[in-house]
């Protein structure tokens, strides 16, 4: 049977870079006869009440936005039969990027027909789902700094706020437990994720899998902060892994605590706070990947 669309538009991603993709993806899915029908969401609520809308009508989710429209979606799809697409157009766009699926709206459009579907793990924030990474630390300063950004556009603005996150940044002491066994380090950030990539392509956890019901863990420790920027670039192809400043951990339950509070933050949006507990749903989610 072929697949039916409820397409849900994000209008704010990127600066309105999925209302600039519509005629593109509308043209591909006529082109292709996929049957398919538009909402432009409102806000988080209303995209996940689209989407449980979508599922009871046994339609495809396909998700024009960035990585926190995935979000909702996932939230409301995860353990059912309806399957989530994705055509990125937001910023970062990380987890199409890991997906392999293309950043051209036609072609993701097309993938979205003719792909196969995936079963993906979920994991949340006491309860909040996010299907990326979820980080704390100097990554809580430099993604609100980002967020606020309003000069520097695409991906530069990661860099950007790194730099200047990494300025003002004084070491914290984090407590991290997995699956039970406890670690303590001071430093700079604790990433726990399900997926490989953050921040428009930093590789930061590059052993992580979709779906093999794990969550990664990065521990970055204390070091100069000339050492730290000298190794920031070598995340985007995930070579900092032999760095002495980094450890990897693995696990299904992650407990995480800071001698000061933080913000959690995952796929750009702040999800929650320290301390928290952060856990993994297995293969629950329909994902449709490129062929």
């Amino acid at each position: 049977m072929s697949r039916r669309f409820a397409l849900l538009v994000n209008p704010a991603s990127a600066g309105g870079r999925a209302l600039e993709a519509l005629p593109a993806v509308h043209a591909e899915l006529d082109r292709l006869g996929a049957q398919h029908r538009t909402v432009i969401t409102r806000s988080i609520e209303h995209a996940a009440q689209e989407a449980r809308s979508a599922a009871e009508k046994h339609e495809t989710v396909a998700a024009m936005g960035g990585d926190g429209l995935l979000r909702p979606l996932a939230s409301v799809l995860k353990g059912g039969d309806s399957a989530l697409a994705l055509i990125p157009c937001g910023r970062g766009n990380d987890l199409a990027r890991v997906l392999g699926v293309p950043t051209d709206p036609g072609e993701a459009a097309r993938a979205a027909v003719q792909g196969t579907e995936r079963l993906l793990d979920v994991a949340d924030v006491d309860g909040t789902a996010f299907m990326g990474i979820a980080s704390f630390g100097f990554d809580s300063d430099a993604n609100r700094m980002a967020n606020e950004a309003r000069l520097v556009k695409g991906n530069a603005v990661y860099l950007y706020a790194a730099l200047r996150a990494l300025a003002a940044w004084k070491p914290a002491h984090f407590t991290v437990t997995v699956d039970g066994e406890r670690h303590e380090i001071t430093g700079f950030t604790v990433a726990v994720g399900n997926s490989k990539a953050y921040g428009g392509g930093m590789f930061i956890l590059p052993h992580a899998e979709l779906d093999d019901g794990q969550l990664d863990v990065m521990l970055s420790s204390e070091a100069p902060k000339l050492t730290f920027l000298r190794e920031l670039p070598k995340v985007f192809e995930g070579e900092h892994v032999d760095s002495p400043h980094v450890q990897f951990l693995k696990g299904e339950r992650i407990e995480v605590a800071s001698d000061r509070p933080f913000v959690i933050y995952a796929d750009g949006d702040p999800i929650g706070a320290t301390p928290a507990t952060i856990r993994v749903q297995p293969r629950c989610l329909r994902v449709i990947a490129p062929a």
